[in-house]
């Protein structure tokens, strides 16, 4: 219970993130989008590490490359989401980001080598289908002429899936030889440089109320990671997974009253479709998990 508690406070933690970026970045650059949300998210992971003493061990690294390039291909993928947050409804946003778990299966099929039998399969392709069902009605704007900010914000949005996916197979390598407090803090920091590179393609100066929000996105940011990171101490990954969808019921009830987004119903089919897809993973792996480890049990011999 404490780690479902967990997550469902980091996704309510994440969706509030989106929302304040949705609520102040009207105007602003989506690098210096990133560059705010990255270095504000960089004081909340400090305080956590410092309080846990872990604040020296942190910094210790047996990679710093691969944390480079898990950096600069989720701080590309972060100037995606972003852009297409400030110009889709948050729903159609938050729904067409489902595609990232299912793409990740996809990649770590063909660049682990992790056996992806049939069932799951079926359940990735349905579930694009739903993604698809969600972006179709935007992305058909593009008949309408190239410079229609739906169309181009959906397609970002799912852009941004796709290299989150890759960032999630780049951490599931990192992961074999670096402590999960080093690989966060280190993605915040290069995030925040990499990010200061889009500079001289123009920022804004943001008035105090923007910055203030911006401020507050990024401490989301941070504690949603840490949030996060601490629920899978306290349950297995598939139990506590499906409750990452909680965010698209946040994320209508937001929409609604703050910005006036009324979910339609490809949105509401696709999301549908797609969570179904994605709760039939997560349940038929931790049925497979459960099998495996009965098994163990069996051939393990009794002392």
């Amino acid at each position: 219970m404490i780690g479902i508690a967990l997550k469902v406070a980091s996704v309510a933690v994440f969706v509030t993130m989106s929302t304040l970026i949705k609520a102040s970045g009207e105007g602003m650059p989506a690098g210096q989008i990133v560059f705010l949300r990255s270095a504000f998210a960089i004081v909340p992971i400090l305080v956590f590490l410092a309080l846990r003493g872990q604040l020296d061990t942190a910094w210790r690294t047996k990679n710093p490359l691969s944390h480079v390039r898990r950096g600069l291909v989720g701080v590309v993928s972060m100037v995606l989401s972003f852009y297409g947050i400030m110009r889709l409804p948050l729903p159609d946003a938050i729904a067409i980001g489902y595609a990232m778990p299912l793409l990740a299966v996809v990649f770590a099929a063909l660049f682990l080598g992790e056996t992806v039998r049939i069932f799951r399969w079926t359940a990735v392709a349905i579930g694009l289908g739903g993604v698809l069902i969600i972006t179709w009605p935007r992305l058909s704007l593009f008949g309408d002429g190239f410079g229609s900010q739906e169309a181009l914000g959906a397609a970002a949005v799912l852009a941004s899936a796709a290299l989150g996916a890759t960032a999630m197979i780049l951490v599931r390598k990192l992961v074999l030889s670096e402590r999960t407090p080093t690989i966060v803090l280190y993605f915040s920091l290069t995030a925040t440089l990499l990010s200061l590179l889009t500079l001289p393609f123009g920022w804004i100066v943001p008035d105090w109320q923007t910055l203030s929000l911006m401020a507050m996105a990024g401490f989301c940011g941070g504690l949603g990671q840490i949030l996060l990171t601490q629920s899978y101490r306290h349950a297995d990954v598939s139990t506590i997974a499906p409750f990452e969808y909680t965010s698209i019921v946040l994320g209508i009830v937001i929409g609604y009253f703050l910005f006036g987004d009324v979910p339609t119903w490809s949105m509401l089919l696709g999301t549908t479709i797609v969570v179904g897809a994605g709760l039939f993973v997560i349940l038929r792996e931790h049925r497979l998990g459960l099998e495996r480890k009965a098994q163990r049990k069996l051939v393990t011999p009794q002392g």
